[in-house]
């Protein structure tokens, strides 16, 4: 069954009851729904100092919690969950997951040796496996391709947004707390004060599972080289045509996720050591830091992700047919100085100067790394491809982030205070590295995607 796009909103399609404004409403609760997962990720980079002294560990155990511990399970896991995406009901798995993390993050809270907090982190990443690959899949059938890195870009403003808002809350309760290192809480007895911002910040979960259950889940959709649509409800397929797919578009995957995972190491790094950066090498308090941080994200990164639309609207406009992906490479080549300077800046003025546009163009970069593989990608493939994209960038980057930072800052120059130095470090070794993948994928972008609306075309 063929479906014509309506003139009045070609971005959006209209899918069972409701008008164009419903797919916007979606993407503004998976966008929630991804905020409240990074705001149980991301407080750890606020507890450092509390958990240093309170489980005796170094930055490398404090980068593994942050990096591995969280990743190992969040990209395996997410292989198996996103087979059950392309078959099943998208918006009920991700409902399972906001459970299971937020359960887990109660865990950190509870968690009292460094193994009991590294095996809830391990929890915290198998639930939030859940959001990324079905979320993305989800936008995917609301949208039509026009409109896609738009609506993944105010999606993962959800990023910006949640860590903004883990860096702002955390802070207070930083702040709040840093009168007594520890409190009485009812029915569970003393605990630390870096354990209650973890029970804390699992609480927003309850309003995240209430707004999934106004979501529908949307039907499985198409897109023909023409902007026509139709539907193709949850077909089954074999492993063997991922693999099949995975071969015929090597060249774009190979590059695309290799890039992305580079990029995705700094820009993890970032997200992890900034608040430290801030209080080793301008002296601000943790929270304080915390505080100028949040607004950061808030401010800048979150319009950031929803820039990338409008950059590939405007390249589009110029006659470039790989626009995500030349939007994604300007980015990176921008990335480089401005966090080499962040890194290094003498004073915290400079140094926030510098973080704001930073963080603007991780966003818009960001944005675009997944919306690619969308582009792609059969539609009852695009959760499978994505988690397999997931395994490898985001373990990659994810891990080697927070923990290629603190080996250097352990190892190499065996001084916590040259954590700056570190950061600058991995941003002039792997920005180089990513902007050059992003380069190689131009073209096999282009002629990925015109495969990808052929074969819809033949199939229709």
């Amino acid at each position: 069954m063929i479906h014509r796009p309506e003139p009045a909103c070609s971005a959006t399609i209209r899918n069972g009851r409701g008008g164009a404004w419903y797919p916007w409403y979606v993407v503004a609760v998976l966008m929630l729904c991804f905020a409240v997962a990074y705001i149980d990720r991301q407080i750890l980079s606020l507890l450092v100092q509390p958990l240093k002294r309170d489980l005796g560990i170094s930055d490398t155990q404090i980068g593994l919690l942050a990096g591995f511990a969280f990743a190992a399970f969040y990209t395996v896991m997410g292989v198996p969950i996103a087979r059950l995406s392309d078959r099943g009901n998208r918006v009920r798995i991700i409902s399972v997951g906001v459970i299971v993390w937020s359960v887990m993050t109660a865990g950190c809270g509870l968690a009292s040796t460094y193994l009991q907090l590294f095996l809830a982190r391990l929890g915290v990443g198998a639930g939030e496996a859940t959001v990324g690959p079905a979320s993305y899949s989800i936008i995917a059938d609301y949208f039509a391709p026009e409109g896609v890195a738009r609506a993944v870009g105010v999606f993962i403003m959800g990023v910006y947004i949640g860590i903004g808002l883990a860096m702002i809350g955390g802070s207070e309760v930083v702040r709040v707390t840093s009168a007594s290192e520890s409190f009485e809480v009812p029915f569970i007895g003393e605990m630390r004060s870096w354990q209650l911002a973890f029970l804390i910040a699992a609480l927003p979960g309850l309003l995240v599972l209430a707004l999934l259950a106004t979501v529908r889940e949307p039907a499985r959709r198409q897109y023909l080289a023409d902007g026509s649509s139709r539907e193709i409800g949850a077909q089954p397929s074999e492993w063997r045509e991922v693999r099949a797919f995975i071969r015929g578009q090597w060249p774009l995957l190979a590059a695309w996720t290799l890039g992305s995972a580079a990029a995705g190491t700094v820009i993890t790094a970032f997200f992890v050591w900034v608040p430290e950066l801030l209080r080793r090498s301008h002296s601000l308090g943790i929270a304080d830091a915390g505080l100028l941080f949040g607004v950061i994200l808030i401010a800048f990164g979150a319009p950031g992700s929803s820039a990338a639309g409008w950059a590939v609207g405007q390249l589009r406009r110029r006659g470039h047919r790989d626009a995500e992906v030349r939007a994604a490479l300007y980015s990176c080549c921008a990335i480089l100085p401005l966090g080499v300077l962040t890194a290094l800046a003498p004073n915290v003025l400079l140094a926030a100067t510098a973080l704001a546009p930073l963080i603007f163009l991780m966003g818009l970069a960001q944005a675009l790394t997944p919306a690619v593989i969308q582009l792609v990608t059969p539609n009852h493939l695009r959760a499978r491809v994505t988690a397999l994209f997931t395994l490898v960038a985001v373990l990659m980057g994810a891990t080697a982030g927070p923990a290629l930072v603190a080996l250097i800052t352990d190892y190499v120059f065996e001084d916590e205070q040259l954590l700056g130095s570190s950061l600058a470090i991995v941003v002039g070794l792997l920005m180089p590295i990513a902007t050059y993948l992003f380069y190689a994928s131009l073209k096999p972008f282009v002629a990925g995607y015109a495969q990808a609306t052929q074969v819809a075309r033949e199939d229709a």
